[in-house]
């Protein structure tokens, strides 16, 4: 549960430093900006875990390997 909490923590402090940084300004859109700012990194530090096996990072993810391919596509990481 520890790896957890410091992704957890992060995500906060991301979030915090976001709002200071905005200074005024209206925000908009945070789910997708803050899915597509977490999700490529993640995709990729998996896929490299996994040795590129996108079976096994599928796996890990707990996601459907087309699911997974969708993604890389998208992220332009296939």
């Amino acid at each position: 549960m520890q790896g957890n909490e410091q992704i957890s923590t992060a995500v906060k402090r991301a979030m915090e430093q976001y709002f200071r940084d905005l200074d005024g300004e209206a925000p908009s859109a945070i789910y997708d900006m803050v899915l597509a700012c977490v999700e490529k990194p993640l995709l990729e530090v998996v896929l490299s875990h996994a040795q590129g096996n996108q079976t096994k990072a599928a796996e890990l993810l707990g996601i459907n390997r087309n699911t997974l391919r969708k993604k890389l596509k998208e992220y332009d990481l296939a």
